[in-house]
């Protein structure tokens, strides 16, 4: 029996997580979900075209192409994960962080969570591209004002199937997948602990 519980608004951003996605012959894959602490905000703007066809005087047809999302992801601080294995930064013998010019970008799945007034929402945006991170560093003044870093995100169709994204709210039939979407990228019909 579905749950009459609905969410009426969406507010909270927090639990992100990021997963490199490895893309083969045989078809695409993903490594085990790190956490991005320190969520500030994340917005996706939707892309793609509408184009209206005119026949009879009218809007006969209108096609509609989506194109995925672009957005950004607003963090208190990149974590090293991150920056060491989606962003391809080098770490050294001494723990440094070298960006070079030769840096490969991987893509990744982007998964997160957003409160309701009823129910969470998880949600996973599974192919994902993103540039280096924008950060803002001031003086202190007369209070301690925290800089976040900036990422501009690019959330596209995945290749072997188009999906763009899922999102899911917990039910009596859904609580264990629910309950563990940060351990793995969910994937249509999956089923806990498969």
């Amino acid at each position: 029996m579905p749950d009459a519980q609905k969410n009426k608004v969406k507010f909270g951003l927090s639990n992100v997580h990021i997963a490199k996605l490895t893309e083969t012959e045989e078809g695409i894959t993903y490594g085990t979900p790190f956490p991005v602490p320190g969520a500030v905000g994340l917005t996706a703007e939707p892309e793609g075209d509408t184009t209206p066809f005119y026949a009879d005087n009218i809007k006969y047809y209108v096609a509609v192409a989506n194109n995925g999302y672009t957005g950004d992801l607003e963090i208190a601080m990149t974590p090293k994960e991150f920056l060491t294995q989606i962003l391809g930064q080098l770490e050294d013998t001494n723990g440094a962080l070298i960006e070079s010019a030769n840096d490969v970008n991987a893509r990744f799945a982007l998964m997160g969570e957003i409160e309701g007034d009823v129910k969470k929402r998880r949600f996973v945006y599974y192919d994902c591209t993103a540039t280096r991170p924008s950060a803002e560093m001031n003086t202190v003044e007369e209070s301690k004002e925290p800089q976040t870093d900036t990422i501009s995100i690019t959330m596209a169709a995945r290749s072997s199937d188009n999906v763009i994204k899922a999102v899911i709210e917990p039910s009596e039939e859904n609580q264990e997948v629910y309950n563990t979407f940060f351990t793995k990228v969910y994937e249509k019909n999956a089923v806990a602990g498969v």
